[in-house]
């Protein structure tokens, strides 16, 4: 393993003709199995993260050929588990972050294919990662860790794999996401609201957020209190994902009529109007949001307990 190859990124044409080029693209893929293996090894392990973690969006073959090798999934996780012991403590390296990050990127890039993703949820392995979730310390290593699972998780949805919803759900992701909603940098945020969002765009993932009023009043409030942020960090990003999971949840009857005594009034007025210029369906969406809130007759009173709300 002293001379581990870096000629392992994605394939391109040879000027030279097919036959070099299809040798060029087996020496890259002799080159990635090596740098797999090359997990095995302490002493190749951290670089071999580093490669495998930069090249994964290059190489559609990766999470296959990561899945299927003996022992490497287990070997993700041993890096992933190694460091929890320092998520309660402040002692966890912007090193040490980084190298775990690196094993959560392959996580995601396993998550990210067709091939593997049912094999992923199946050996429960996105379980593994809500701890980073969960965790409030907003330092850089600790926010590194939060990021990368975060990015494990959006690789999950973006599929719009019922089954991958349906396993969230079961799990307690939902909650999870909240957390980093609420302590994450904008980054995080976005990409934790972005989840949350497709989540409800499933209708099991909108029926879990409505069922209880409790559930539901924590998800309002969050949304809320992060809209009233915006004066000191606006995002526009942010904004469209808020705005789309406020939308979904009135399309749900007594949901709606909930939304009407935590509704935030600046996003009835003019107040965003300028970040969201040049945005007609962001407008569009914010538009039919009002409409849908204002519409509904008197609200239904909720309790914030644990009132079932049928529907």
């Amino acid at each position: 393993m002293a001379n581990l190859p870096e000629s392992i990124w994605g394939d391109s044409p040879s000027v030279a003709g097919p036959n070099k080029s299809t040798a060029a693209n087996a020496e890259r893929l002799a080159a990635l199995e090596q740098w797999i293996k090359a997990l095995q090894s302490h002493e190749t392990r951290e670089r071999a993260l580093i490669v495998l973690s930069k090249v994964r969006e290059n190489r559609e073959d990766l999470a296959p050929l990561l899945w299927d090798s003996f022992g490497t999934v287990t070997l993700l996780l041993q890096e992933i588990i190694s460091v929890y012991v320092l998520l309660s403590s402040s002692n966890l390296t912007e090193r040490v972050s980084n190298r775990v990050s690196n094993a959560l990127a392959l996580f995601q890039c396993i998550a990210s294919h067709p091939d593997t993703r049912k094999k992923f949820l199946k050996a429960q392995l996105p379980q593994y990662l809500y701890p980073f979730l969960n965790i409030k310390n907003k330092e850089k290593a600790y926010e590194y860790l939060r990021l990368a699972s975060l990015g494990v998780i959006g690789a999950l949805v973006k599929s719009n794999d019922p089954e991958a919803v349906l396993f969230l759900l079961d799990t307690q992701a939902f909650p999870s996401c909240l957390v980093s909603m609420e302590v994450g940098t904008e980054l995080s945020k976005t990409v934790a609201t972005f989840i949350v969002h497709k989540i409800l765009l499933d209708d099991e993932g909108l029926k879990y957020c409505c069922t209880f009023a409790e559930r539901f009043f924590a998800v309002a409030r969050l949304l809320r209190q992060m809209i009233e942020k915006f004066a000191e960090e606006p995002s526009k990003r942010l904004l469209k994902l808020i705005i789309g999971c406020y939308l979904r949840l009135s399309e749900n009857p007594r949901a709606c009529d909930g939304l009407r005594c935590c509704f935030p009034l600046s996003l009835t007025d003019s107040t965003f109007f300028g970040l969201l210029q040049g945005d007609p369906n962001t407008m569009e969406c914010l538009r039919k949001l009002i409409n849908n809130v204002s519409v509904r007759q008197r609200p239904v009173a909720l309790e914030e307990s644990h009132v079932r709300i049928r529907g």
